[in-house]
């Protein structure tokens, strides 16, 4: 392997071709399912696959330093708890 500057290959950021083309496929799958109405239902009918999902898409947010140069990480999370439970 040659040592030195990178100089070929995507930019920084830039997503792989196939993962472009899958993210499309699946856009396209759950658009012809019914989109938000057929999210709904999995948030009913699979409550557990749905859950995961927004936690794929649900931002992390990693703030700058905080007053004493610490990082501050806040992280959104969501819990199904059926009733009776606690």
């Amino acid at each position: 392997m040659a040592v030195g500057r990178k100089t070929g290959g995507r930019k920084k950021g830039t997503p792989n071709k196939l993962t472009g083309q899958v993210k499309e496929m699946i856009l396209e799958a759950l658009d012809r399912k019914g989109g938000a109405d057929y999210l709904e239902r999995q948030a009913d009918e699979n409550p557990v696959a749905f859950m995961g999902l927004l936690g794929k898409v649900l931002p992390m947010t990693v703030a700058g330093p905080g007053e004493d140069g610490e990082h501050v990480v806040a992280v959104i999370t969501r819990r199904v708890v059926n009733a009776g439970e606690g």
